[in-house]
């Protein structure tokens, strides 16, 4: 009696957890000569690995995602007038097979007709495999081309890691890290506010309807109930989309329209949701992915500790009357250095004034209209920062905190002038300092009193640059020609040839000491 077996219908088989190869990249080794001759093309199967088996039913032997190989020893000799095939082809495909592979010689010259069929009709790739091609030759190759998408997808993961680790030390942090995460998904990345705005977003949309798809999934992952800055505030009114579940999941994923979605809980604690959107998801996406979602945290995060309560207990001393110096120890140091930093071709926002902070090391920043400030510990050097130009006075006490920080603004102006990516005000001693300060500040009174502050600030900048009309006039942001009529008019009040450097030198040490 001959042997049957059970048909199971075919389901979803788990895969081994191994880089998968596409069968296209096997059939394009011309050592080994395989020839697809059953089986549909699109879309290319993934092969997890290669078994040669011989067994008339060889389900119970795969895991899924094989390329199954034999040289029909089983074949029965009547078996192309029954069933056999398509039985035999019914379990592979039940099983997960990727494909077959038949190698002619020694048993059968050609490859029966009604095994095509069977493949043909159940969409499993049939591959024809020459005689001078051996079995073990098959799954040494496809272990090769494994182990080169492993050390691809590695080699992706890493450079990925970096890119984006880069991006978000840039004045721009958080579209940085989004164009980044989007060039390296192929796809669309988009950050969501607390509220579900949209806050920032680069890339490409991949698919129609793939924006709406991509807020809904943001929803899932975001905390129930009001971000911290927003407790309090009224309801939003009520949305017809489901309300995410009061313990929400840190990531999920999606697909709409062979657009793969998916969207990660920032671990900033104040809502805000990564979503990203790709046409495809290759191997090292999600961790390319969770890199970006850690960095954006840090970004869009606040962080409560013990160092910040001291620092708002000294703004509260501050706003109540008590001396600076009071208060400096509550911020950890005596002597602290002004930094002055602009941004490149742009003005500063709240995010890259945080991350300019993070880089000096200082959580102590202002925002201004087009200037960040940043009180840095005396002990710590500021360095020079990618995207940044910065001026930085010499440490000083508390009591020193506004000559150091008009100091640091006019370091900031040298270094604009002179296109240096920093400059630090000078803290040696000078021969200023054998005049008492009161006499000094007398006689600038006295010799600069025809000037008024714009006159003033326009030639102390002039000296300071050695007379330079370009440079003075990027530093003051004024037309050259607006410099020239000043210092002339400056000559013409005094009274002086500013050409003589006796002259200069006397209206420098009135300037420094004004």
């Amino acid at each position: 009696m001959e042997e049957t077996h059970t048909v199971p219908e075919p389901a979803a088989v788990p895969v081994p957890p191994t880089p998968p190869v596409p069968l296209a990249a096997l059939l394009a080794r011309e050592d080994l000569a395989l020839r697809r001759i059953a089986g549909p093309r699109e879309p290319d199967p993934a092969v997890h690995g290669a078994h040669a088996s011989e067994m008339a039913d060889p389900y119970p032997y795969l895991l899924g995602g094989e390329l199954l190989l034999t040289a029909g020893v089983h074949i029965p000799g009547a078996a192309g007038s029954g069933t056999y095939f398509d039985d035999y082809v019914a379990r592979i495909v039940a099983a997960g097979g990727a494909a077959l592979g038949f190698g002619l010689a020694p048993v059968h010259d050609t490859v029966p007709r009604a095994l095509v069929a069977a493949c043909e009709a159940r969409g499993l790739p049939l591959l024809e495999v020459p005689p001078q091609t051996t079995f073990s030759g098959v799954a040494r190759a496809v272990w090769q081309l494994m182990a080169q998408a492993r050390h691809d997808g590695l080699r992706r993961v890493t450079e990925a890691q970096q890119s984006l680790a880069a991006a978000a030390s840039r004045p721009d942090p958080v579209p940085s890290v989004l164009r980044q995460l989007a060039r390296r998904v192929g796809g669309r990345a988009v950050l969501y506010g607390p509220e579900g705005t949209e806050v920032a977003a680069a890339g490409r949309e991949p698919g129609s309807g793939a924006g709406p798809a991509l807020a809904r999934l943001a929803r899932v992952v975001r905390p129930a109930g009001p971000p911290p800055d927003t407790a309090g505030a009224p309801a939003a009114p009520a949305s017809p989309s489901p309300s995410p579940p009061s313990s929400a999941p840190a990531s999920a994923t999606d697909t709409t329209g062979g657009t793969r979605l998916a969207a990660y809980a920032l671990g900033s604690g104040r809502g805000f949701v990564l979503g990203i959107a790709a046409p495809r998801r290759e191997a090292g996406d999600h961790t390319i992915a969770s890199v970006a979602a850690v960095l954006l945290s840090l970004l869009t995060g606040e962080h409560r500790s013990g160092s910040e309560a001291a620092r708002s207990s000294a703004l509260v001393r501050l706003l109540l009357g008590a001396a600076p110096e009071s208060v400096a120890p509550l911020l950890g140091g005596e002597r602290w250095q002004v930094v002055h930093g602009r941004p490149e071709g742009r003005a500063p926002d709240a995010v890259a004034a945080a991350a300019l902070g993070a880089a000096l090391g200082s959580p102590l920043v202002d925002l201004g209209e087009d200037v960040v400030r940043v009180l840095v510990p005396g002990e710590r050097e500021p360095l020079a920062q990618p995207g940044w130009t910065l001026g930085v006075g010499a440490a000083a006490a508390p009591a020193d905190w506004p000559a150091a920080d008009v100091r640091a603004a006019r370091a900031l102006a040298r270094a604009r002038a002179i296109r240096a990516p920093l400059v630090r005000h000078g803290a040696r001693p000078a021969l200023a300092d054998l005049v008492p300060p009161d006499e000094a500040e007398a006689h600038a009174r006295a010799l600069l009193a025809p000037l008024d502050e714009t006159l003033a600030a326009t030639l102390r900048t002039w000296l300071s640059l050695h007379g330079g009309w370009d440079r003075t006039a990027v530093a003051l942001g004024v037309h050259r020609n607006t410099v020239r009529q000043r210092i002339a008019r400056c000559a013409a009040l005094l009274g002086t040839d500013l050409d003589d450097p006796d002259v200069r030198m006397e209206l420098w040490f009135a300037l420094r000491g004004r």
